[in-house]
């Protein structure tokens, strides 16, 4: 299967970032592995999922043009800033094929995220992704509880509550 929006274009993309705050669409998955990756982070690290085993993760794919992802930074660096001490990381991976445009994002909205940048969409491929953004919660044992795609603030509360189940567990 290849890249949706290599597929399809930016604009089909851009349609689904506009269309999802309408129709934020969160679901619990039981027991489905999360996809191990390594992709490049700032500062020339390299982030790889493996290596927050034993914690639970907030996978998140974004874009810089995506107006419902701008809404969500402050949500998740709250969360970090909440629970990181309870064990909670936030990886927020970058789907822009031109990385300036998300140094450009980052810049405008700065963050404590973990960030990692898939301009290829090739983990996004792996995690099956139908538009941005979209976050999967990750459990310690390195499996995906839940999956939200889009954002909406009013579902900010219930979004939280699911990482405080996880949190606990």
């Amino acid at each position: 299967m290849k890249n949706i929006f290599k597929v399809v274009g930016l604009s089909l993309a851009l349609f689904l970032s506009l269309f999802l705050p309408l129709t934020a669409q969160a679901e619990e998955l039981t027991g489905t592995d999360a996809v191990a990756f390594s992709l490049p982070g700032e500062n020339k690290q390299t982030i790889t999922l493996n290596d927050y085993r034993g914690k639970v993760v907030l996978v998140d794919f974004w874009a810089s043009w995506c107006t419902p992802c701008i809404r969500s930074f402050p949500w998740m660096n709250k969360m970090l800033a909440d629970y990181g001490d309870k064990g909670l990381e936030v990886i927020a991976i970058n789907m822009d094929q031109e990385k300036i445009l998300a140094d450009k994002f980052l810049q405008r909205y700065p963050n404590k995220l973990t960030i990692a940048f898939d301009p290829e969409g090739k983990v996004a491929e792996q995690y099956n992704l139908l538009g941005l953004p979209t976050s999967y919660l990750v459990d310690r044992n390195g499996k995906i509880v839940y999956r939200h795609l889009g954002f909406r603030l009013r579902d900010a509360d219930d979004y939280e509550g699911k990482i405080k189940q996880i949190l606990v567990q």
